[in-house]
């Protein structure tokens, strides 16, 4: 989906305008926001891995209408279908499996995969671009929809059942499986669940303001072409703070790597204001956000999990995904303006 996404971007920034383009992505990440909770609340009830069976299937038919797509009004619909099915196959549904299939310390398995789903746009950007230069834009659509059927779905159907498997052995297990995080009290917990859904939302605005925005950012604030190679830092500087985290943040609390990545990201944003158009400040603002936005990626599973625990991890999930879906779907024009 990743793929998908990077293909979409292209082909709406090669035809029409950027408004129209714009336009098309945040309808598609509104309609996302709105039906998280439910694929999350989907995951809790009917697990996570075959809510990620059927995301494979519905994912390749969103792709291949995209191909088949007449005219851009029909695009834009399989556009939006497409956000529906990632609300199955991305990160949110993969943490919920993780969850449920019960390794004894999920949020260090959430921290792995993040690690590794980091180099996916470095991967697929360049990839996309190289097929295009010997396929059609709908050929290459096709042969999206085809890898999500041919590899992404027999990967989730083993994830479908492996999670049923743990349920059974749960299901006859005498003591319960111990507790990721320790449940806050419920009279606190709807003021706390409040709360972290404000401060993703925050992020998730900034983020995608930012990174949207991020080349002809750089080159409006004086830095000419030398802003593009600035830019390429940003998908490195997300992979090292994963690494970071994995090799030494073993031990440290959620909320503290939480507090951490928001103050990363606010001294990248201070050090853009205060030291442009001086190129190392250009480095540094750079560097800060991606390590920032990198943690916030781990943030967005581990913490929900250590405040609440497992029980209903998948619902509180997906209003975490709503809340920084809807602020991100509002992003690109509060910048662009």
């Amino acid at each position: 989906m990743t793929a998908s996404r990077s293909s979409r971007r292209q082909w709406l920034g090669s035809s029409g305008s950027r408004k129209a383009g714009y336009s098309a992505l945040s309808a598609s990440l509104f309609a996302g926001s709105l039906f998280a909770p439910t694929a999350g609340r989907w995951a809790d009830r009917f697990g996570a891995g075959r809510i990620m069976t059927v995301g494979s299937v519905a994912a390749a038919v969103a792709l291949a209408l995209c191909a088949v797509a007449p005219d851009r009004v029909s695009f834009v619909l399989a556009l939006l279908a497409m956000e529906l099915a990632s609300s199955f196959v991305l990160y949110s549904a993969a943490f919920v499996a993780i969850v449920q299939i019960g390794v004894p310390r999920p949020q260090r398995s959430i921290t792995h995969l993040t690690l590794i789903a980091g180099f996916a746009s470095t991967l697929f950007w360049p990839l996309t671009s190289a097929l295009h230069a010997h396929l059609t834009w709908r050929e290459v659509y096709f042969l999206f929809a085809a890898l999500n059927l041919g590899l992404c779905l027999p990967i989730h159907a083993w994830l479908m059942r492996l999670s049923r498997r743990h349920a059974t052995a749960r299901s006859q297990e005498r003591e319960p499986i111990p507790e990721a995080g320790a449940p806050l009290d419920p009279r606190r917990g709807r003021a706390v669940f409040l709360l972290m859904l404000a401060g993703f939302a925050t992020e998730g605005f900034v983020l995608s303001a930012i990174l949207i925005h991020m080349v002809p950012l750089t080159a409006a604030l004086g830095l000419g072409t030398a802003g593009l190679f600035v830019s390429t830092l940003f998908g490195p500087a997300q992979v090292a703070s994963r690494l970071i985290n994995m090799l030494f943040g073993g031990r440290l609390q959620q909320t503290h790597l939480a507090v951490i990545a928001a103050s990363l990201i606010t001294a990248g944003l201070c050090a853009l204001l205060l030291t442009t158009p001086w190129l190392p400040g250009a480095f540094l603002f750079v560097l800060l956000f991606g390590l920032g936005s990198g943690l916030t990626s781990i943030v967005g599973g581990t913490l929900p999990l250590e405040l609440f625990g497992r029980e209903g991890y998948g619902a509180r999930l997906g209003w975490a995904s709503a809340a920084r879906q809807f602020t991100s779907a509002f992003a690109p024009f509060a910048l662009a303006s």
